[in-house]
């Protein structure tokens, strides 16, 4: 066959039985029963859908919804939603606050004491060992302190009690705090208080709230001790659980910061004991000069405990104790309330700033600030644990936001 030129033309084949009309080679199909037809099937609707010439070409626009677009039904709806899910929250977290308390101020304590069990831990014992041989030590000694103590400060605390009464009158001996008396009643009102068998119910509300005081200070103590102990003994785990919440990208610095952390909330509580050590350490050696041989145990607890509250803690048990050493001498009250006033500021600027310098650095006025919200939203404990969680949110504010704004 030849075309117009005259040229031989290629004559085109026949269409056979495994061929379409073009002339291209046809796929034979799998019969209906055949079993690989479903899984052509299967391949053929999950291959994934070609993208967009736009959205490849990255020209796509970009789809922005306006608050004025949405269906104001389902934004309600959305809002409402949420708000109630906040409540929700904010409710559970009330509704256990004490336990969160409690379970702060055990992992606080398990950090003051980690660095004495990573010590014994580094010497080739294990950690549970290592926690064990810790909270053993802590319990002999309180054992002992206890056992030495105990009879003592509750004898001088019954003979304070009991003189209180004569203890107020003798105040009257002074010309101004008689004059106080007479306007306005103070010491009448106290004796009064004192002696008429009502102390109990005045400080308790009776014996019903004095038993549950008891009873919520066990369980609360309970409570506090398990919960250290477990976090001593898996603190490191821990630790791992809060390091892996980061990317992988940023995890060796969260690690570097949330050491730091841990790093200054143990240093503090650590430091925290010293500095009540050594306040009843110097109150007992000074209630036994100046005479106070009677009372200094119980007055040297009670320094003790207002110790553990920053700024107002000192200033309480000084006026405690200069009220009783007034009573019985107005000399040796003049001598304690001076005594006690040299060694706030003693305790203030040299013992604190040398004992607190490495694990909590922290200018003067955010001690203060978060020591009053701490007390004033938690109480004692609060105020306790105002201070390191101001520390770490020092070190956040450093370490983190400032080198972002450096950047920007």
């Amino acid at each position: 066959m030849t075309n117009a030129e005259g040229q031989p033309q290629a004559i085109p084949p026949t269409p056979g039985p495994g061929t379409n009309p073009a002339g291209s080679a046809r796929t034979p199909s799998a019969a209906p029963g055949s079993s690989r037809s479903w899984l052509q099937r299967w391949r053929r609707i999950t291959q994934p859908t070609p993208p967009d010439l736009a959205a490849a070409m990255g020209n796509e626009p970009e789809q922005r919804t306006s608050l004025l677009n949405r269906n104001p039904i389902q934004l309600g709806f959305e809002v409402t939603i949420g708000v109630l899910a906040a409540i929700g929250v904010v409710n559970l977290v009330m509704g256990v606050r004490d336990v969160l308390i409690l379970v702060c101020l055990a992992f606080a304590i398990a950090l003051g004491l980690n660095p004495t069990v990573s010590w014994l831990h580094n010497r080739g014992l294990r950690r549970g060992l290592a926690v064990l041989i810790v909270a053993l030590g802590l319990l002999i000694l309180l054992g002992l302190a206890g056992w030495a103590l105990v009879p003592l400060v509750s004898d001088q605390v019954t003979n304070l009690i009991t003189q209180a009464p004569t203890l107020l009158q003798n105040l009257r001996q002074n010309p101004q705090i008689a004059a106080l008396d007479s306007q306005f009643g103070l010491i009448s009102k106290a004796t009064t208080f004192l002696t008429s068998g009502n102390l109990i119910s005045g400080l308790f509300g009776g014996l019903v709230g004095a038993g549950q005081l008891v009873a919520t200070t066990v369980f609360s103590v309970t409570i506090t001790v398990v919960l250290t102990l477990y976090f001593l003994t898996a603190l490191p785990s821990i630790k791992d659980i809060i390091y892996q919440l980061a990317p992988a990208s940023r995890r060796p610095r969260v690690r570097y910061l949330a050491n730091e952390m841990f790093k200054r909330v143990g240093g503090y509580v650590s430091g925290l004991f010293t500095v009540v050590s050594i306040a009843m350490a110097v109150a007992f050696t000074f209630l036994n000069i100046v005479g106070l041989t009677q009372y200094s145990l119980a007055l040297t607890v009670v320094v003790g405990i207002f110790a553990f509250v920053p700024l107002v803690g000192t200033t309480i048990s000084m006026v405690i104790v200069s009220i009783v050493a007034f009573a019985s001498n107005p000399t040796t009250g003049l001598i304690t309330l001076i005594f006690f006033l040299a060694y706030q500021q003693f305790d203030a600027y040299f013992i604190q700033p040398r004992i607190f310098a490495k694990s909590v650095q922290i200018p003067g006025i955010l001690v203060m600030l978060a020591a009053i919200s701490g007390g004033l939203l938690l109480g004692i404990v609060g105020a306790i644990l105002a201070v390191p969680t101001m520390a770490a949110l020092l070190l956040l504010y450093r370490e983190v936001l400032v080198p972002h704004l450096d950047r920007t």
